[in-house]
């Protein structure tokens, strides 16, 4: 059972990293503790900022740093990172195209309890409607490794989400067929293709496996890449399928369902169900229980494909 959370893959990342390159800089508004940054901070003080509570002064900063020639990765709550810096993301980071990933930890309903204000269920759309900016949600700490050693090759802005909890392997270690941009075929299939990312890409390797069981061929895609959608690996794997179904722990608008469809419409129509959160404030419970209630299980993808292809 794994224990390591995605967030400890990207410090453990960047920190190895940034022996050598002196200009990769950690940024924090009150949050090294909850974004797994404690270590690099400690290791690295003269290439770490704590802004405080402070997530416009947060990405600001960072741009600023950027233009400066420096390498900063910001980590904050998804759910603040997404909204309260919203103007600075878009504007200093995006439009100026500034080299900042920005890294929303605690990501979807992460935060359990504590409700709507700690959820970041819009930050897919939000983040995926600016010009620019990129949207990342890898699925386990093996592409979550993979992810950031791309990103730290590039000098392009960023958007990436994980979640808060540690989350069991897609891949292994010895074998994660990691492209930048591009989503991963986790199974074979011919019935039905099924689209996931993050966290919701084991629950969909789990449907395919009950599926075949019952005589049913799906198709799984890992689209980490929200933004920008691996429209061509989409469209191969939907040719000759019967139907599609996405999986997020996002809002039911905006986000890779949304795009999914509309890549869908236009190319190559088919029958689609989009299995997302509610658009209402979810229930209250960990992660595993609200994902059961609204479907978003093996069992509950499994199901949303047995109806679609009845």
């Amino acid at each position: 059972m794994n224990t390591i959370p995605n967030r400890q893959v990207i410090c453990e990342v960047l920190m190895e990293h940034a022996k050598e390159d002196k200009d990769i800089v950690v940024l924090c508004s009150d949050s090294r503790g909850s974004a797994s940054m404690t270590p690099f901070f400690n290791t690295f003080p003269e290439q770490s900022v704590e802004t405080g509570i402070a997530e416009q002064n947060l990405v600001s900063i960072s741009a600023g740093m950027a233009k400066a020639g420096k390498k900063p990765y910001c980590a904050s709550p998804a759910c603040f990172l997404s909204t309260r810096s919203y103007e600075q993301a878009k504007v200093d980071v995006a439009y100026s195209n500034t080299n900042v990933k920005l890294i929303g930890i605690s990501g979807g309903i992460s935060y359990g309890a504590l409700g709507m204000s700690h959820h970041s269920a819009q930050d897919f759309a939000a983040m995926a409607a600016i010009p620019n900016m990129r949207v990342y949600c890898p699925s386990d700490r093996h592409q979550t490794r993979h992810l950031v050693e791309a990103l730290l090759a590039d000098q392009k802005p960023a958007y990436i989400r994980v979640g808060r909890n540690p989350v069991e392997d897609v891949y292994s270690e010895e074998n994660v067929p990691f492209e930048m941009d591009k989503a991963t075929v986790v199974a074979e299939g011919t019935d039905v293709l099924i689209v996931a990312c993050g966290e919701m890409v084991l629950p969909a390797k789990e449907a395919a496996a009950n599926l075949e069981k019952q005589g049913i061929s799906a198709c799984v895609l890992d689209m980490y890449c929200v933004k920008p959608l691996d429209t061509k690996t989409l469209l191969e794997k939907a040719k000759d399928v019967k139907a599609v179904i996405t999986v997020e722990e996002h809002a039911p608008f905006g986000g890779l369902g949304a795009a999914v469809a509309q890549c869908l419409s236009e190319n190559e129509p088919k029958k689609c169900r989009l299995l997302a959160l509610p658009d209402a404030p979810v229930i209250t419970g960990v992660s595993k229980e609200v994902f059961a209630y609204y479907g978003l299980s093996a069992e509950g993808i499994e199901k949303a494909a047995k109806e679609l292809l009845a």
